[in-house]
């Protein structure tokens, strides 16, 4: 789990980064839950970052195990584009002290990279205060898993049961919900008829610009109870 010179061999940090319509659409459903001091597991290049640290926090915490990702938050923070109260710290969470706490540790689009989730979440629960939140963001369904999924470094996709099952029962559940039908609707269409390997810059606006749209009226009628990606939230009892 500790990744001593973890290359990130992902692309599609750069595709998605103009999906803005999606991260502001799931950022609705966790913004309440993001406390005065938030350690991000793998921020990536930051633009998640970017979207979801926008209340009144007093740390943020961008942990990045890729020393090219970190290059890049590093300067985002100096330059401003970030915000002051950001902070990076290079590693994984083997590299956190182990005196640290935080309100709330956010995965978004990150476990299903490690190998290990188990592990990651159970280490991840150390670093929550009493009280405070667990939001893991996923790619849902094991069976859309496609090449696309393995080039990017995916291990695999969740499903309710497995996402619940990573995270110990002294853990209250707030919410676990899937996302994204349009999307999900989308992607079967892709999968069995289409097979496309790699989603373009096109696809992923068409996708942001019209499924999600779409999936914000559908997502609600449909109890979110179906969808392309999962989300869920725990809070640690005090």
């Amino acid at each position: 789990m500790k990744m001593t010179g973890y290359s990130y061999h992902g692309s599609e940090l750069a595709l998605f980064k103009e999906a803005r319509n999606w991260k502001a659409y799931y950022r609705q459903f966790i913004k309440n839950y993001l406390g005065t001091e938030v350690l991000e597991v793998g921020s990536g290049i930051g633009s998640t970052t970017e979207l979801l640290c926008q209340g009144s926090h007093k740390r943020w915490v961008c942990l990045e195990p890729d020393p090219i990702l970190a290059g890049q938050l590093k300067q985002s923070i100096e330059t401003g584009r970030l915000p002051e109260y950001c902070e990076l710290k290079p590693g994984t969470l083997l590299n956190i002290s182990h005196y640290e706490r935080f309100n709330t540790v956010i995965y978004i689009d990150v476990l299903e990279h490690i190998k290990d989730d188990h592990a990651e979440v159970k280490l991840a629960l150390n670093y929550l205060k009493d009280g405070g939140f667990l939001v893991i963001l996923a790619p849902a369904h094991q069976w859309l898993f496609t090449p696309f999924d393995e080039a990017i470094g995916h291990y695999r996709r969740y499903s309710r049961n497995r996402l619940s099952a990573l995270v110990p029962k002294n853990l209250k559940c707030i919410s676990i919900r899937y996302l994204d039908s349009g999307g999900l609707i989308a992607s079967t269409g892709n999968r069995f008829l289409l097979k496309s390997r790699m989603p373009n810059k096109n696809h992923i606006v068409l996708w942001d610009k019209a499924m999600i749209p779409l999936s914000k009226v559908l997502d609600p009628l449909f109890h979110y109870l179906m969808g392309k990606s999962l989300l869920g939230i725990w809070q640690k009892k005090v």
